[in-house]
C-alpha cells in the first residue's frame, strides 16, 4: 500500500476527495487502503449526474470478490460526472485509486469539514 497523498483529504470511511482548480468543484475515489482491504474490484455502482449526494451519506457501492461496500460521500453537492470507464474496467480502482480510478465529480454546496488531511488518516489506517 502506499500512503496517502498530502494533498488529498480524508473520511473516516476511506474516500478521498480533491478540490479541482475551479473552487467548488471537488473529486472523489477510494482510497489505496479501501482497495487493498477489498480485493479485486469487479463492480461499481455510482450515483448519476445530476444527483445530489450528502456528506456521510451512501452514494454508491463497490463489489469485490471479497464483499460489497458502501460508498459515503465525503462531501455535500451535485454529481457532475461520473467515471464512465470504471463501468468497464472496474479493476481501475485497485490499479489507480488516486488518479484514472477516481469516482465522482461534485460541485460541493458550502464548506467541505470533518474531513481528515494525511497525517489524520494514517493516524486510523495504521
Amino acid at each position: 500500500m502506499s500512503e496517502a497523498p498530502l494533498a488529498l483529504r480524508y473520511t473516516k470511511e476511506h474516500e478521498w476527495v480533491a478540490n479541482t482548480d475551479s473552487g467548488s468543484l471537488f473529486r472523489m475515489g477510494i482510497t489505496d487502503y479501501a482497495q487493498s482491504a477489498l480485493g479485486d474490484i469487479v463492480y461499481v455502482q455510482l450515483p448519476s449526474v445530476g444527483d445530489e449526494v450528502e456528506a456521510g451519506k451512501v452514494c454508491g457501492e463497490v463489489e469485490s470478490t471479497k464483499s460489497v461496500s458502501e460508498l459515503y460521500a465525503p462531501v455535500s453537492g451535485v454529481v457532475v460526472a461520473v467515471n464512465a470507464a470504471l463501468t468497464a474496467n472496474p479493476e481501475i480502482l485497485n490499479s489507480d485509486p488516486y488518479g484514472a480510478g477516481w469516482l465522482l465529480k461534485v460541485e460541493v454546496s458550502g464548506t467541505p469539514s470533518d474531513l481528515l488531511d494525511a497525517a489524520g488518516y494514517a493516524q486510523i489506517t495504521a
